[in-house]
């Protein structure tokens, strides 16, 4: 999504207007602007049902009651001394963080790619401009989620605990 997305900031970039900063076409993908759209819409349709297949998950199986963040986290973070607990509570709390900008990503990914059947969308964030900046915005917000999510699962587990996750 990232890379089609690029594509897509380059027919008309958000931050500067066609004279603003363009992403060189080695990181982009799609080739051109109708080529990038139909690439992000086609990994929309994967992002959309993983989340929402995740969120049937964590409901159904009463996992959130422990995936997530807590009151003995926010308790943790005040109190504990061990370091590992400190760890686990601010590693749930980034953990939990992400599903509200995923929501967001996807609730303005919606409004941009139909704003005649859904202006209400475009209403909540004042114009189109604000809709656009909002959703390139969650863009960062991932990849540093991604970052301290990893640099936590390192330090809680150390590379066996990293390792487990692929193999």
């Amino acid at each position: 999504m990232l890379t089609s997305g690029l594509q897509i900031y380059n027919a008309n970039p958000v931050f500067g207007g066609r004279a603003g900063l363009h992403i060189p076409p080695i990181f982009t993908l799609g080739g051109w602007l109708a080529g990038g759209r139909h690439w992000h819409f086609a990994a929309m349709w994967l992002f959309s049902l993983n989340l929402l297949w995740y969120g049937f998950y964590i409901l159904f199986t009463q996992r959130w009651r422990h995936r997530f963040v807590g009151a003995n986290d926010i308790k943790a973070l005040q109190k504990s001394q061990n370091n590992k607990r400190l760890i686990y509570a601010w590693h749930r709390i980034i953990y939990t963080s992400i599903i509200p900008i995923l929501l967001l990503a996807l609730l303005t990914g919606i409004g941009m790619y139909k704003p005649a059947q859904f202006p209400w969308i475009v209403d909540m964030f004042g114009n189109w401009q604000s809709l656009r900046i909002v959703h390139f915005a969650s863009v960062p917000m991932v990849i540093i989620f991604v970052i301290v999510h990893s640099l936590l699962g390192r330090k809680a587990g150390g590379e066996e605990l990293t390792e487990s996750m692929f193999w």
